[in-house]
């Protein structure tokens, strides 16, 4: 396989999507207003009456410049190096969503003024106390304490000012896969270029001179209308460091400490009991370590013949992929499919991939021109009779770190019926069947968003018929054509509908004559809602289902659904 040619990178918007791209930038405009609206004025003051007060670098008194002068000289200058912008220094490739300082010096003799890029390298802390921590403390942000000093990164120059900023990049990736070549090697290449990707956004402090601005677009080559001038720091994320260093315990939420239900209480019984029902859990409410211990237990048991997983995102220490590799060390058949394109953790199932090849694992990267998204494990085991399976399917990542945070599902069944066909999804994975037929799975790209739309007429035609009808469902995002389609004309036909999307909804509820019967919902709280569940009334027989369908095209990604049995 090889990359994808280099325009590719940074595809020009055709005009039909001109304006729609002009809509999304509008609100985000508006959505980053309203976050540092927040920040300033609630944030900030119900912080400060928890005795949390946030410095800028202009309220810095005196003695709190003292305090951190020879901190500055000790743990941040070295690190510092100032890059000049002149005829002999071109502009600088400046990295994805780094923070850099903007630095104007006065010119020598009437020569007009320069300008210098300077890098804050991403190991330094970006959130600083002044003073100890304790009941009234303050903090600043790196970025002041850079300002206050930066006149020692230039010496015997004027400095007229500093202005932090950062640019965000292209970071989707474009790989050709109709070519013959490497898959890892490819994937490599173009994560490296992802560092030269085309800027899409410029964030800078609110003070900053409209002329430089100016000229680091130009340098940029990016429309003025692609800049966020802020007022306050860049990048709030970095707020989560204050967390560790304050030392408040009962500011936070109280720490969670997941059930463990009898039936997965002891882990030497696992199978015995996965054998006797199916068991469902609901995270981070309920335990995850269950998920390890199947793995574990299978690592181990020399009943155990083999071992099938799908592998999307997982922790950096996994527990799962120890698992694996014990097993594969063990002379279990061990495959796993890894997803080498999931998003942002491309190097990391680089990585994972590698490790277990080296430990004998088969190692396969699914079908051509699809993503896995499927989170399956099907492990096939010795028992009197023959060999039976044994299948978990979630709706989460195999991830131990985010099951603490996202809410998801996991299912754990021997039942023959579905066992038989996760085996049979196995198979189209490794195999690469093209017209696999599912009875009780319903996967992308063979069937899944047919038979949603199947579902969702069937419970139209019921409201038709007076007959009871209605449809739940609970996902990420909602933004199929077809589905939607379907879904405004079940409302046309009364059927209640009530969609819980965590993120992107295409459908527009409550229009009347057009969706009259639908309600919307977004959750946002403390865990981030990723489990999926849909349930339709089917005249009063309910189906329900849990699965992966993300909401986006039900045919560019291998997804799953089980139905609760």
């Amino acid at each position: 396989m090889s990359l994808a040619s280099s325009n590719k990178s940074n595809p020009p918007p055709t005009p039909r999507n001109e304006s729609q791209l002009a809509a999304v930038l509008e609100k985000a405009h508006a959505l980053v207003n309203e976050q540092y609206r927040i920040w300033r004025e609630e944030l900030t003051p119900a912080l400060a009456k928890e005795g949390i007060v946030y410095r800028e670098r202009g309220q810095l008194t005196k003695e709190e410049r003292e305090e951190f002068s020879e901190h500055f000289d000790r743990e941040i200058l070295p690190a510092l190096t100032p890059l000049a912008i002149d005829p002999a220094h071109p502009f600088p490739v400046l990295t994805n969503k780094n923070l850099y300082l903007l630095v104007q010096i006065a010119g020598e003799k009437g020569e007009p003024n320069r300008t210098a890029v300077v890098p804050v390298p991403r190991i330094l802390p970006r959130v600083l106390l002044l003073g100890k921590p304790g009941a009234n403390v303050r903090f600043t942000f790196l970025s002041h304490i850079i300002k206050s000093f930066i006149g020692r990164l230039f010496p015997g120059l004027k400095v007229m000012g500093a202005w932090a900023f950062r640019i965000s990049r292209n970071s989707d990736l474009y790989v050709e896969e109709d070519d013959e070549g490497n898959l890892i090697q490819a994937i490599e290449e173009e994560i490296h270029n992802l560092r030269k990707g085309a800027p899409v956004r410029l964030e800078i402090s609110g003070d900053a001179p409209p002329e430089l601005i100016n000229w680091l677009l130009k340098a940029l080559d990016l429309p003025a209308e692609c800049t966020f001038q802020v007022d306050g720091p860049i990048n709030l994320m970095r707020l989560g460091g204050l967390l560790d260093l304050l030392q408040r315990p009962e500011l936070a939420y109280p720490s969670l400490t997941p059930a463990l239900p009898e039936a997965v209480a002891d882990s030497q019984q696992l199978y015995r009991r996965i054998a006797k029902g199916d068991i469902l859990l609901h995270h981070p409410y309920e335990s995850f370590m269950p998920v390890v211990d199947f793995l574990r237990q299978a690592a181990v048991d020399p009943d155990v013949v083999s071992i099938k997983l799908t592998l999307y995102r997982t922790s950096g220490d996994s527990p799962i992929v120890e698992a694996l590799k014990d097993a594969a060390r063990n002379g279990k058949q061990v495959t796993a499919l890894i997803e080498l394109r999931a998003r942002f953790d491309e190097l990391n199932n680089i990585a994972w991939a590698r490790q277990l090849e080296e430990a004998g694992a088969h190692v396969v990267y699914g079908l051509v021109n699809y993503k896995t998204h499927c989170k399956a494990c099907l492990v096939v085991r010795k028992e009197k009779g023959g060999l039976r399976r044994y299948a978990h399917l979630g709706t989460g990542n195999y991830n131990p770190r985010t099951a603490k945070v996202y809410t998801d599902f996991s299912l754990f069944t021997a039942d023959p019926v579905l066992t038989e066909e996760v085996g049979l999804l196995f198979n189209v994975l490794t195999g690469n069947l093209s017209k696999p037929k599912f009875n009780h799975l319903l996967v992308a790209p063979f069937d899944l968003q047919r038979k949603m739309v199947e579902m969702i007429n069937a419970e139209t035609a019921a409201a038709k018929k007076g007959k009871p009808s209605g449809i739940f469902a609970k996902v990420n995002s909602l933004v199929d054509p077809l589905v939607i389609d379907a879904l405004y004309r079940a409302s046309q036909a009364g059927v209640p509908i009530d969609l819980v999307v965590r993120g992107i909804c295409c459908l527009v509820p409550g229009v009347p004559g057009m969706s009259p019967t639908i309600r919307v919902r977004s959750v946002l709280g403390r865990f981030l809602e990723h489990s999926r569940i849909y349930r339709f009334v089917n005249g009063g027989s309910p189906l329900i289902y849990l699965g992966v369908l993300t909401g986006c095209s039900a045919t560019s990604s291998v997804e799953w659904n089980a139905c609760s049995l």
